[in-house]
């Protein structure tokens, strides 16, 4: 694939005056990475200089308080309130620069969502006025240990602003323009958007206002107006501003729609703004909503508003929302949008614009939508990425040294996310690697979680065409043992074998018509065992079905494709295990016909998952019918039900033809543990260490080859 595959999203654009090298813009987070004062320092601008490094065109710096402390909305973000932060701020710019980028500030104050100033220094949350009370509680999607974090949270206090505050607050846009210009910044994006304080002036539900600022259409986009005319007063005419709108508000009742996004994008047009960012927001109390807007989990969900929006301006129009650089191309080329804005792809690969420029799509490291970065930010620290490691830690891990004259040789035993991860870090640095796995196939649990959600297919197929491409000695169906890794001679070895998954005591369980979830994994790929030998007659034929089905490499398109239609299981179906196993297993079997129960003894379901993707996933099975049965006691499984108590001790049963036992995983270090004994120098990673799933995998990887690493630079 190359450069052409992408004419119009690798196409030089323009905001106004300035000059931009492609269509990709870094969109605006907060990701909680300047310093404690608020200023920019090394960790954030090392954190966007690698965006820039990556061959992006526009960086936006997210969430720039113009009114710090007053308005924040997370610890550790940026500010852009006094004149204090501008030498950071032009260090930032100069070293996104000096890698061909351009970057811009988000001026920001969040308004009814500033609930950090309020519970660490006491700020009232600043507000047109008294909003409705939320609808829904998305807090009932915490784990026990979560809430118990949130211990002392008070509830917040209101400033409804007045006409003096609503002046400051101009001024505080205007003199943070000032600062971005004076620090080199190639431009400002104004927040109006996400409930913060301009959009809650826009939208009708949280805007009751009598005054010249509500009421009509005209009257609660004055304070919009108002700003982008000061800003542009105060930084010229040809300093590039654009202003960041809502297309709807998701779920809230009498929110914005879209006939409400093209008046206030007109408005922004005519007051002075250069373009138009546009977004989505939500109803904040109802948990599937919080990604179904701004980070939707529906692919280009918000493309179509975006559409509307720009045929009714005639200033560019910057997209996004989960936009694949494929359709996003397409998007620009059917004149559906201008720029394309990606925030959590870049956060997987900084460097995706390059490697679409160079015809390398393939390599670029896949997002799985796990939410993980961004639920971070809801649990009050700093954003990372699930598959990237070095992600908001690029100051502390620097590209690694040169390789040595003569490389290592190291062992990585076990082909899941965590050894494949392994296995290419390693030959990226020049090392020689031999990958030693048991089973016939790369993947590990990996595959299987593929199959449950499709974005883990994305990562799968990446690891694996990595590690075929990497000179690897890569031994399949293979058992480690301390004689065969004596006759290799390795310089380290790191253990990756996955957890120990036992069936966990349940009355009941050694029945024939119950699965561990590895036997459904061994189903799934048609594979066998002792123990699925045990089973069913049934079973054993339908697993010999799936392997006829998909042939003897087990293509996991072909298991994915056969499994839609077909199931080695009976109707109902109950699940004991309520983490992150469990759900996704539960998602999977419900989109294929089956009535599915899940029951747990914890009292609440989704842990593994981080909180968005819990949020999102636990509401759908609800909707879509999948009992939920958190805080069971006394399971026990029958032939024809499974049956417990529930936390009000009343007597619980769901029917079963096949029960699922998706729990009972371990660490399991008993390989590394013989290694160790017989002399070799081990690093163990990923689930052998603790259940951790794919972010423990590829964390441990890359903390693995960085102590490998260093060991070598000693030893030279």
């Amino acid at each position: 694939m190359t450069s052409n595959s992408f004419p119009h999203l690798l196409s030089p654009g323009r905001i106004g005056t300035l000059e931009i090298r492609n269509r990709i813009a870094t969109t605006a987070m907060g990701v909680s990475m300047a310093e404690e004062d608020g200023s920019a320092g090394e960790r954030l601008i090392a954190y966007h200089e690698e965006q820039a490094k990556g061959g992006v065109g526009l960086i936006i710096l997210g969430a720039t308080s113009v009114g710090w402390p007053i308005g924040c909305v997370q610890w550790q973000q940026a500010a852009i309130s006094e004149d204090r932060f501008i030498p950071g701020l032009k260090k930032l710019a100069d070293r996104v620069h000096a890698h061909g980028a351009k970057i811009a500030a988000q001026l920001h104050h969040g308004g009814l969502v500033a609930g950090y100033g309020f519970q660490e220094w006491g700020h009232p949350l600043w507000a047109p006025s008294v909003p409705p009370p939320p609808r829904g509680d998305f807090t009932q999607y915490f784990l026990m240990e979560e809430l118990a974090g949130m211990a002392g949270y008070k509830p917040p206090e209101l400033k409804i602003l007045e006409q003096d505050d609503i002046d400051l607050v101009v001024r505080q846009f205007g003199e943070g323009a000032r600062r971005a210009k004076e620090a080199g910044l190639d431009g400002v994006e104004i927040h109006g958007a996400h409930g913060y304080l301009i959009q809650s002036f826009l939208s009708p539900a949280t805007n009751s206002r009598t005054d010249g600022y509500g009421g009509s259409r005209e009257n609660r986009a004055r304070l919009l107006r108002e700003i982008i005319a000061e800003v542009r007063r105060v930084v010229g005419p040809d300093y590039p501003v654009w202003a960041k709108i809502d297309l709807r508000e998701e779920g809230r009742e009498g929110g914005l729609t879209i006939e409400d996004a093209i008046f206030n994008a007109r408005v922004a047009q005519e007051a002075g703004a250069d373009a138009i960012t546009a977004t989505a927001a939500h109803e904040n109390g109802q948990g599937k909503l919080h990604t179904q807007s701004h980070t939707p989990h529906t692919e280009a969900l918000n493309l179509p508003g975006v559409a509307e929006l720009k045929a009714a301006v005639t200033i560019p129009v910057i997209g996004s929302g989960r936009v694949e650089p494929e359709r996003g191309d397409r998007a620009i080329g059917n004149g559906e949008a201008d720029f394309i804005s990606m925030g959590r792809k870049l956060l997987a690969d900084p460097h995706l614009p390059r490697k679409l420029a160079e015809g390398r799509r393939d390599e670029v490291r896949p997002c799985i939508y796990c939410y993980t970065c961004i639920s971070a930010i809801y649990m009050g620290v700093d954003t990372r990425c699930a598959v990237r490691p070095e992600c908001g830690r690029e100051f502390e891990f620097p590209a690694p040294a040169a390789p040595a004259a003569t490389p290592r040789h190291v062992v990585v035993v076990g082909g899941g996310p965590g050894g494949m991860e392994a296995t290419r870090r390693l030959t990226e640095q020049g090392n020689k690697v031999t990958l030693i796995e048991s089973g016939e196939r790369l993947g590990g649990t990996l595959r299987f979680a593929a199959l449950a959600y499709e974005p883990n297919e994305r990562l799968l197929k990446w690891l694996i065409r990595e590690v075929e491409g990497s000179g690897a000695d890569v031994r399949l169906g293979t058992k480690a043992t301390p004689a065969l890794l004596a006759s290799l001679a390795p310089d380290a070895v790191i253990v990756a074998t996955g957890a120990r998954r036992d069936m966990p005591t349940i009355t009941g369980a050694d029945q024939d018509h119950v699965l561990s979830g590895d036997d459904l994994r061994r189903m799934m790929f048609g594979e066998t065992s002792d123990e699925l030998k045990r089973k069913t007659s049934l079973f054993t034929r339908l697993a010999t079905k799936v392997g006829a089905a998909t042939g003897a490499s087990a293509n996991i398109d072909l298991v994915r494709k056969a499994t839609h239609a077909w199931m080695p299981l009976g109707d109902k179906v109950v699940i004991v295990g309520g983490e992150l196993v469990g759900i996704e297993l539960a998602e999977f079997l419900q989109e294929r016909g089956r009535e599915v129960t899940v029951v747990d003894e914890t009292p609440r379901f989704g842990a593994g998952m981080t909180l968005l993707r819990r949020m999102r996933i636990l509401q759908e099975l609800d909707e879509h019918g999948v009992r939920l049965a958190p805080g069971a006691q006394g399971i026990a499984i029958g032939r024809d039900a499974v049956t417990w108590t529930d936390g009000a001790g009343a007597a619980q049963s769901a029917p079963c033809d096949t029960v699922i036992v998706a729990k009972g995983a371990t660490g399991d270090t008993a390989l590394a543990d013989e290694l160790i004994a017989a002399g070799f120098a081990v690093h163990t990673i990923g689930d052998a260490t603790g259940v951790s799933y794919i972010e423990g995998a590829m964390w441990g990887a890359a903390s693995a080859v960085r102590d490998i690493a260093g060991e070598r630079v000693e030893a030279a």
